[in-house]
């Protein structure tokens, strides 16, 4: 049963130490982790900071080994898992790199096998799946990989039938659903998922509207796409950009399409 609104409240927290962008985020056990980014330079930090939720305070960490933005970031029990991004030449990296919360110390691990920025990247029991990207000949990626840290190792998969980057990824049952996301600078509508069992792709009715920068979730295995900029003509997509209010919803299991907005 969904909760009310007053439900919710919004809370102020101490400032970063560190003022970015295109910084990346996870969250462990209490704890805020917030890695890399671009400082007022517009050069990739290797800054990694941690905010203690309870106790509202901020402390430095060690910094990544190699300065990044942008990156695909995940928890993986006691460690944070760093994948890809733009290094301070804004090039795409293949360095993956792992922070041991316990022992406060960085770890390289394996790396990519092509340089990739804009990586969708979700995990499950503790096996990470790294989908799409951008190389450095900037053009959208459709590889599918996937990294088990016992073995330090990245495995191909099949690729992804739509290429893309910077796509939202959500993991639902046995399948990675994946949409949204951008090739060059127009967004992609395709709605796709990944079943890990058969390792096969399944293509869903694309996004109705074509809404660059929308903002995607999942909730309740329904999936929503929200807002984001659009164009009505076929010229430059940026041009004259329209701010929209659509919300557009996607039930996989019932194949149902909701759209207002």
């Amino acid at each position: 049963m969904a909760a009310g609104a007053d439900a919710f409240a919004w809370a102020t927290f101490p400032a970063m130490p560190t003022r970015r962008v295109y910084c990346s985020a996870a969250h462990r056990d209490g704890q805020l982790f917030v890695l890399g980014g671009c400082g007022g330079g517009g050069r990739a930090l290797g800054t990694a900071e941690v905010l203690d939720l309870q106790a509202q305070r901020w402390t430095t960490l060690p910094p990544l080994p190699t300065p990044r933005a942008g990156a695909a970031v995940l928890t993986l029990g006691k460690q944070i898992l760093v994948v890809g991004g733009v290094d301070a030449a804004q090039s795409p990296l293949a360095s993956v790199e792992v922070y041991h919360v316990d022992e406060g110390k960085w770890e390289k691990k394996a790396a990519l096998a092509q340089p990739s920025m804009g990586i969708s990247a979700v995990q499950r029991d503790g096996v990470v799946y790294a989908l799409g990207g951008m190389g450095a000949d900037t053009s959208p990626q459709a590889l599918v990989r996937v990294y088990e840290p016992a073995k330090d190792h990245w495995q191909p998969l099949p690729s992804m039938p739509t290429p893309c980057y910077g796509a939202s990824a959500f993991l639902q049952g046995n399948k990675i659903f994946i949409l949204g996301g951008r090739q060059g600078k127009l967004p992609v509508t395709a709605f796709e998922a990944f079943d890990l069992e058969t390792r096969s792709w399944t293509r869903y009715p694309s996004v109705p509207s074509r809404r660059a920068f929308a903002a995607c979730a999942m909730a309740d295995g329904v999936v929503f796409s929200l807002g984001g900029l659009q164009q009505p003509g076929p010229h430059n997509f940026y041009s004259r950009p329209h701010f929209v209010n659509t919300v557009e919803m996607f039930d996989p299991a019932q194949g149902e399409l909701h759209v207002s907005g």
